[in-house]
């Protein structure tokens, strides 16, 4: 069964940071970032609000179960749609996400224009 130190490690990894950066969001050095990793250590309250403020999935790591966005902040297509993202391989996620970006600027290219004819 993985602890808190593997699941930062995951979320980590997930948003592709180094210890050092990853600490530094939390404010602490990566030694001590790596002993949260290894479950040397605890991470306080702080650190761990400073890290949701990232997009870092909190709960997550401190339960070990993820759990969907509020009822009332996304939709049912958005969950999931997030949910079949985070099932991707990192390069898919990757291809995904240029993807979709493309998408949306075409999008509201397309919004400034027809507003323009207007």
């Amino acid at each position: 069964m993985s602890g808190i130190g593997d699941r930062l490690r995951e979320e980590r990894d997930r948003l592709g940071l180094s210890q050092g950066a990853f600490g530094e969001i939390g404010g602490v050095k990566a030694n001590a970032q790596g002993n949260y990793e290894k479950g040397e250590r605890y991470p306080d309250a702080g650190y761990l609000a400073a890290l949701a403020g990232r997009g870092v999935d909190v709960l997550y790591v401190i339960t070990g179960e993820r759990k969907p966005f509020a009822a009332d902040s996304i939709s049912a297509e958005e969950a999931e749609l997030l949910k079949r993202y985070r099932q991707l391989p990192d390069g898919d996620r990757a291809g995904a996400t240029k993807m979709v970006t493309a998408l949306a600027e075409m999008a509201g290219r397309y919004e400034v224009k027809k507003t323009d004819n207007r």
